[in-house]
């Protein structure tokens, strides 16, 4: 604060100045600034005219500059859909590189695995995200990145987490729609995004930390507060992408940046809180060694490796599975539901499979949800091939993380023939993919679960040309679990609950973030199938 009253004192000496001078002396004032001026516009047409020419063999073709991005930032993804049915790959230029736009499977395979030492995250994106994601594994390259892989990879293929994370995803899809059953018995309307954020972001603290958040309860306070200031600090984060000042305004303190630093510090104390309280623990011989969650796991390596592995280490890693673990699933869910109440004849499908996987019968008029939630077996719900499409198809248009960013590290050439030069910013965009033709035919922007299936199975996709879940050596290790999650919390409403929209000639609208939110919520009303407890 200090500064910025340093700065306006000093702004406005000279505007007092500038008008006590003679008017000889301000025409003077006035004219160089605008020469100036103009000397700058001239020397920015000639730096983007020599970013645009391609004087080094085949460039992307330019779709326009970054500042027609900036004006088109609320609709970003769907801004960038018409370029992409026209070129495959193409560039919005700045003064000095070019933001390059892939929706070529081809190239997203060599540019996610066949090149991929080329194509990291950079320093670029992580001055971007450190702040809030610091040297977690969505923020970093190299070798943090290989050890949080290596640990992440060794974690979630152990039968332990399996166990303890089926069990926690169960539990919670039963409070889940206790909450919905209220809203229904009421008549009222509920905001169903909010209510699967609250119950993802439960399931990933006791997964990931062993902590009972209870915010589908409202019990828990301090959680509150915490998940307002994760998200609140999501957005600010993301913003930064197209504020050129946010780094001026992180140094004086001011604006979203000195909000985002308040909110951190809330996130901070939160998790450090749960490291001490964990460490503490593990030291108490009553406590196993071996316990299921996340961070106790890791707690255990991190006395093999102290020096590395510390607490602040051990908070990046923690608030990157909390990104992936809760944001991902409830805003896929979200887009799923919204496609329910588009497409009520789904929804229908999807509930006559479910009953006949799990023998729930429709003529039970008094199945209570725990009775429902022993039924979801794993059998049951791999016999749920509908449903997995369906799931799909909602991801296919409505991906979790609908752009991707990396840097190019050196000059390389794409398999289509074109030129990317050094310090350019590739970005593949699976919202964008989803709706191309070139890639899903004729039908690329309805929703159409049975495009997944062949003979009742589900037939998976390349993972390049469904890159949901990123492809190659950074491919999402949780997709069987953010799966598993998301089949379970979709079995158990549906089988007891139709969803329609609030208003039904609603379209929902995304915010750009670092994941698809959808904007406004998603207010819905419930309606009992039958009677439920």
């Amino acid at each position: 604060m200090a500064t910025l009253r340093y700065l306006s004192a000093v702004t406005f000496l000279l505007l007092g100045s500038y008008a006590a001078a003679p008017t000889s002396v301000r025409c003077a004032v006035t004219g160089l600034s605008v020469l100036a001026l103009g000397a700058l516009l001239a020397l920015l047409a000639l730096l983007y005219l020599k970013e645009s020419a391609p004087r080094d063999g085949r460039r992307p073709p330019v779709a326009g500059s970054v500042f027609s991005m900036l004006i088109h930032f609320n609709h970003l993804y769907d801004y960038l859909v018409p370029f992409a049915t026209k070129w495959k790959t193409f560039r919005f230029i700045t003064p000095h590189r070019s933001e390059v736009f892939t929706a070529d499977p081809v190239n997203v395979e060599y540019m996610l695995k066949t090149n991929f030492a080329n194509y990291g995250k950079g320093e670029y994106h992580y001055g971007v995200m450190s702040d809030l994601l610091g040297d977690g594994i969505f923020a970093v390259d190299g070798e943090k990145w290989r050890h949080q892989r290596r640990l992440a990879t060794l974690e979630f293929n152990t039968k332990v987490l399996r166990d303890f994370s089926t069990a926690v995803f169960l539990s919670n899809s039963v409070k889940l729609a206790a909450n919905v059953l209220a809203a229904a018995r009421g008549e009222s309307v509920i905001d169903l995004q909010d209510v699967l954020l609250k119950s993802t972001l439960d399931s990933i603290f006791k997964v990931g930390f062993g902590a009972d958040l209870n915010l589908l309860s409202g019990t828990d306070e301090f959680g509150t507060r915490f998940t307002k200031a994760f998200d609140d600090s999501n957005q600010i984060t993301y913003s930064r992408y197209v504020d050129v000042f946010w780094k001026l305004k992180r140094f004086l303190n001011i604006g979203l940046e000195a909000e985002l630093k308040k909110n951190i510090k809330i996130i901070d104390g939160f998790v450090y809180q749960l490291i001490r309280f964990k460490r503490e623990q593990s030291k108490d011989a009553k406590h196993e060694r071996g316990k299921e969650d996340i961070l106790s796991r890791f707690l255990i390596e991190s006395e093999k490796d102290p020096e590395n592995m510390t607490d602040k280490y051990l908070r990046d890693i923690t608030l990157n599975f909390i990104i992936a673990g809760r944001d991902t699933s409830a805003n896929s869910l979200s887009w799923f539901f919204y496609m329910m109440c588009k497409h009520p004849q789904v929804q229908e499908k999807i509930i006559s499979q479910v009953r006949e996987a799990t023998g729930a019968n429709i003529n039970d008029r008094r199945m209570p949800f725990g009775e429902f939630r022993e039924r979801l077996t794993d059998q049951a719900l791999e016999r749920m091939h509908y449903l997995h499409a369906a799931l799909t198809e909602t991801m296919r248009l409505y991906p979790a993380v609908p752009l991707d960013g990396k840097a190019a590290e050196a000059d390389d050439v794409l398999p289509d023939g074109l030129r990317i030069r050094k310090g350019d910013r590739l970005s593949y965009a699976p919202y964008v993919m989803g709706r191309m033709a070139y890639i899903w035919g004729g039908d690329a922007e309805e929703f159409h679960p049975e495009r997944w299936l062949e003979n009742g199975v589900f037939r998976p996709e390349s993972p390049f040309k469904f890159a949901t879940f990123q492809a190659g050596p950074r491919i999402c290790v949780g997709k069987e679990f953010a799966y598993r999650q998301m089949k379970i919390i979709a079995a158990t409403l549906l089988n007891f609950f139709q969803f329609k929209l609030a208003d039904e000639s609603r379209e929902a609208k995304y915010r750009t973030m670092f994941t698809l939110h959808m904007d406004g919520g998603l207010p819905v009303r419930a309606y009992l199938r039958y009677a439920a407890s």
